[in-house]
């Protein structure tokens, strides 16, 4: 039977919060982007990618690096266990970068599509890709993130097991990959070459596969 801690249960209300959090952060990310754009790039944003100062770039990955400790500190305050903590740090991250996009699209009329592609991430390399992939990364880590703390409001503590962390952490790396393929091409000003959505869409669904199984073993101790 599921073990049920009733002290250690989460009330979904501070989705909201998070939520707000996560949407005005994106904003402030944005807003940086556009900044950014109106400097380097002020015919619009388009690959081969413009080589920006290194003090720039610098102060760029300190951005990115700084964006994943706030997100990371929201998720330990929100949560009372690790299991919450990290669901809402994937939860937080997830809405952020999706109204990242949304408030891009409001404040410059990008991207086109969601097929466009966008460096993604600067540490610990480049990681590029169309909009789509980040998007789709997203939104799984909000359903499961509500899911997750679906449960915690219930009492019950989602746990992975070891087996299932090390398939989770392969389901990463596959999408990892994805997206730093083509890094040098990339920075030595070539243009993108075709996504490799085959390997982008394996870690996705090993990801999601592993996770389900869970849930739905923990849905069954729980009607015992």
């Amino acid at each position: 039977m599921a073990l049920r801690d009733r002290s250690q249960s989460f009330s979904l209300k501070s989705l909201f919060w998070l939520s707000l959090f996560a949407i005005a952060m994106a904003y402030l990310e944005a807003a940086v982007v556009v900044y950014l754009r109106a400097l380097y790039y002020p015919d619009g944003f388009a690959f081969p990618l413009k080589m920006i100062p290194f003090q720039i770039l610098v102060v760029e990955i300190g951005r990115e690096a700084a964006t994943i400790v706030m997100l990371v500190t929201v998720g330990m305050i929100a949560g009372r266990n690790f299991g919450q903590r990290f669901s809402c740090f994937i939860f937080s991250f997830g809405v952020w970068d999706i109204f990242y996009y949304i408030w891009l699209k409001v404040l410059c009329n990008w991207p086109d599509s969601l097929l466009e592609w966008d460096i993604l991430f600067l540490i610990p390399v480049t990681w590029t890709g169309p909009v789509l992939a980040p998007v789709i990364i997203s939104l799984s880590m909000i359903v499961a993130a509500i899911l997750i703390l679906h449960l915690a409001a219930r009492g019950v503590e989602f746990k992975l097991n070891l087996l299932e962390w090390g398939l989770e952490f392969l389901a990463a790396a596959g999408i990892f990959v994805s997206f730093v393929l083509d890094c040098k091409n990339i920075m030595n000003g070539g243009l993108p070459n075709p996504f490799r959505w085959e390997i982008f869409l394996g870690g996705e669904l090993l990801g999601i596969i592993v996770f389900v199984q869970r849930y739905v073993k923990i849905l069954r101790t729980m009607k015992k």
